[in-house]
């Protein structure tokens, strides 16, 4: 048996497949590879025609149309803002910067129904916010402008931390050269900070969007869930699973998982020719 372990082990040792890759590749294997074939398989057992009827759905392009547009918009305001947050952490330093810096990851800590019961709560016609907005008209709980909210809060932190380590690595010399030799604060930031913080964005937007797409927890609860209305993609395949359509629910998970790559690849594309326009 220590023979049989000594030769496995000399093996690994003398080959061009190392321990970290192994490990690396049975992870890989077991929590992304598999789980994404077994969902192709899935509804690749439905003939072309049904697929297509049931991802075509009336139902189902409304929730798509839901769950795309509420992401887009929620990632927009986080590329914003998370950009003067991460700005301010790095550039400044105040009394409750660390409290302030923690905080920024509560989203990831707080589990998504905790969010949307808070959400929910708040936001609500009589919640402290609610009652507020609502004065003026404004209703966000079972609107689609909670789902916007619980989406900006569980893909906050995406943007900053993002952003953090490439602002960090900024050299003020540059800046400061810059306003030497007589340029502007919006022309230095334009010409100077903002390019090689181009990828960063780009990256932490994917994420943030890809969050958004797949959130299911705070929505369910923080929205009404009507068709037609304020209903997204993961509460639709929820809904269909409750009724045992399951061919239809894998269905919709498959366009969703294709949407959320040709997103990414998309933006990895973008990355790329930012890169090569910067060199």
């Amino acid at each position: 048996m220590n023979i049989n372990i000594k030769k496995f082990s000399t093996f690994f040792n003398t080959s061009l497949i190392s321990w970290p890759w192994v490990f690396t590749l049975l992870y890989l294997m077991f929590m992304l590879i598999l789980p994404i074939f077994c969902l192709l398989t899935t509804s690749s057992q439905t003939f072309f025609q049904k697929f297509w009827q049931i991802a075509t759905e009336p139902v189902a392009i409304s929730a798509y149309f839901v769950t795309i547009s509420m992401a887009f918009f929620a990632s927009l305001f986080n590329i914003f803002f998370g950009f003067i947050l991460a700005w301010i952490l790095v550039r400044y330093n105040f009394t409750g910067k660390r409290l302030l810096d923690a905080a920024v990851d509560l989203p990831f800590a707080l589990p998504t129904s905790v969010a949307g019961l808070t959400l929910a709560t708040i936001y609500n016609q009589g919640g402290w916010l609610g009652s507020i907005l609502s004065y003026f008209g404004i209703k966000v709980a079972f609107t689609r402008l909670g789902i916007i909210i619980a989406m900006i809060f569980v893909s906050f932190p995406f943007i900053v931390r993002t952003l953090q380590p490439v602002l960090q690595e900024l050299e003020i010399e540059l800046e400061e050269a810059a306003w030497s030799l007589g340029a502007s604060p919006w022309k230095t930031f334009q010409k100077v900070v903002f390019p090689p913080l181009i990828p960063a964005i780009l990256t932490g937007a994917s994420l943030a969007f890809s969050r958004a797409i797949g959130e299911y927890g705070s929505i369910v609860i923080v929205a009404s869930n009507i068709p037609f209305k304020d209903l997204i993609a993961s509460v639709l395949i929820f809904q269909k699973l409750e009724q045992y359509e399951y061919i239809g629910a894998t269905v919709i998970g498959t366009v969703v998982l294709f949407i959320s790559l040709i997103i990414l690849f998309g933006i990895n594309i973008l990355q790329t020719w930012n890169r090569k326009g910067l060199k």
